[in-house]
C-alpha cells in the first residue's frame, strides 16, 4: 500500500514541475498542454519545466523577490470583513454629519423666522407658568432680537 501510495505521489509530483504551452490552431481552438505544439504553430509558454524546477532550487534569497503566495480564505474574509467595517464606518459619519447639517439648517431657519417675528412690531405674548397672559416689553423684544442675531450668526453660514 505504501509503495503504490509513493508511486501516485511521485507521478503527481513530476507533472507539477512539467511545463505549460498555450496554442491555437487552424480552426481557432485553443489548446493547452504540458507537450510542445506542432512545429507550423505560434506557441505561448505559460510556465517552462526548466524555470520551476530552478524556482524549487533556488535559494531563499531569490524566492522573496517572487510573487506572495495566493491567500487563504480566512485572509480573505478577514479582509472583506475590514473592508465592510470601514465602508458602514463611512456611511455612519455620512449620515451623522448629515443630520448635523440638517439640525442646523433648521436652527437657522427658526432664529431667522424669530428674528422676522420680532422685529414686526406686533405685540408679542407670553403665557406664563401659572397661566396668565403677559406681553413682552421693549426692552424684553430687544434682548430676544439680540439673541436671534447671535443664534442666526452662529447657525446660518
Amino acid at each position: 500500500m505504501k509503495k503504490i501510495l509513493l508511486i501516485l505521489l511521485t507521478l503527481v509530483s513530476a507533472s507539477a514541475l512539467a511545463g505549460l504551452n498555450k496554442w491555437v490552431d487552424a480552426d481557432g481552438k485553443v489548446h493547452y498542454s504540458d507537450q510542445p505544439p506542432p512545429a507550423n504553430v505560434k506557441a505561448t509558454t505559460l510556465r517552462s519545466a526548466s524555470s520551476t524546477k530552478d524556482s524549487a532550487t533556488e535559494s531563499g534569497a531569490a524566492a522573496s523577490s517572487a510573487p506572495a503566495a495566493p491567500k487563504t480564505i480566512a485572509e480573505r474574509e478577514a479582509e472583506l470583513k475590514k473592508a465592510q467595517q470601514a465602508k458602514k464606518e463611512a456611511a455612519d459619519k455620512a449620515a451623522q454629519e448629515q443630520a448635523e447639517a440638517d439640525a442646523k439648517k433648521d436652527s437657522c431657519a427658526s432664529a431667522r423666522q424669530n428674528l422676522r417675528a420680532l422685529q414686526e412690531g406686533a405685540r408679542i405674548m407670553e403665557i406664563g407658568a401659572s397661566g396668565e397672559r403677559t406681553y413682552l416689553s421693549d426692552e424684553g423684544r430687544r434682548q430676544r432680537m439680540d439673541k436671534a442675531q447671535q443664534d442666526i450668526s452662529t447657525y446660518c453660514d
